[in-house]
């Protein structure tokens, strides 16, 4: 016949726990009341030796686990914030780095605007030569041959589309001006907190070296 003999230790556990009516309850075995709670295992000495934690249902090890990992994304959140502030920083080092590069930045959607102002000065011009040409027909396009016709359409479209394109650059303009904007904000915190925290070293050295001597 086989026995099962229960180790020594745990058959000298004491299991204490307060349930939720504020009574004391001791076992010798987990208890079943305080199933939602934490409870005390002590030796037969009465020394405590572990806690066990409450069980938890399902419901609530679902909710635990959602939490822990809310908080894990939060904290990679901060972390990669952290991060992207260090680079920011180490980038721009002062507010004449980040102007300089702010201005060269600007200065490309400028020479291709200024460049499509031209392109627009030309097709301008071209249809002065059309008009010109539109003389013989009382300056009437309906009453030119197609192919003059043509050239009107096209020269037309072509201020059109350089018109557009003139307004997209403005627009990304704008948006690297605000993007620039936005950055400036927040590194000036970034170089006052870094200020703030070499004066607090500095200051913290000579006082480090006066109780020394």
């Amino acid at each position: 016949m086989l026995c099962v003999v229960a180790p020594v230790a745990a058959q000298n556990a004491v299991y204490s726990c307060v349930d939720k009516n504020g009574r004391r309850i001791t076992a010798d075995r987990p208890i079943p009341e305080c199933i939602d709670r934490e409870q005390r295992v002590l030796d037969k000495t009465g020394t405590e030796r572990r806690r066990i934690g409450p069980t938890l249902t399902e419901n609530e090890r679902t909710q635990l686990d959602a939490q822990r990992r809310a908080d894990a994304e939060q904290k990679a959140k901060v972390a990669d914030q952290r991060r992207r502030e260090r680079a920011l920083i180490t980038r721009y080092p002062d507010e004449a780095t980040h102007n300089a590069e702010r201005v060269t930045a600007l200065a490309v959607f400028n020479d291709l605007i200024q460049i499509a102002y031209k392109r627009i000065e030309q097709l301008r011009s071209d249809r002065a030569a059309i008009n010109t040409e539109l003389e013989f027909y009382q300056n009437d396009p309906k009453k030119a041959p197609a192919k003059v016709q043509r050239r009107i359409a096209d020269n037309e479209e072509d201020i059109a589309e350089q018109q557009r394109y003139i307004a997209t650059q403005q627009d990304e303009k704008r948006k690297v001006q605000q993007r620039f904007d936005t950055e400036l904000v927040q590194l000036k915190e970034l170089w006052a907190a870094e200020r703030a925290a070499t004066g607090s070293v500095s200051a913290a050295k000579p006082a480090s070296a006066a109780a020394s001597r």
